[in-house]
């Protein structure tokens, strides 16, 4: 019983995504044909039209998992732990130097391939 669910979704699932890339097809189709209007106007008809793209993309399968992936890629986030803005400090300090010794190394043994090439060549 639930196959013949799934497979009547997954139908109408083409229409929607098919209606989606309409809907993005008129905002930049209309966005073109009203570039004489202002700008507040096309940005706000632009919008309206992401959210109801949006809203209509979220109704298929797909848009379904992305939201959980979004829901759950959330609440990993809230699991990350932080570092204090004085660790924060302390790790970018230690990265700048280590940045300019490695720089300045790497310049030293430039310059003394260089010099010895400059040797040999003559």
């Amino acid at each position: 019983m639930e196959s013949k669910a799934v497979q009547s979704n997954s139908r109408f699932d083409a229409v929607k995504w098919l209606v989606v890339f309409v809907l993005i097809a008129v905002g930049v189709v209309g966005n073109q044909y009203f570039s004489a209007e202002s700008l507040l106007y096309r940005v706000l008809a632009l919008v309206a039209l992401a959210i109801v793209a949006a809203l209509v993309a979220l109704q298929t399968d797909r848009g379904r998992r992305f939201a959980t992936l979004l829901k759950e890629a959330r609440v990993e986030i809230r699991k990350v732990v932080w570092p204090t803005r004085p660790e924060l400090v302390q790790t970018t300090v230690i990265v700048v130097v280590f940045v300019l010794v490695v720089s300045l190394l790497l310049w030293g043994m430039d310059s003394i391939i260089s010099w010895l090439v400059a040797g040999f060549i003559g």
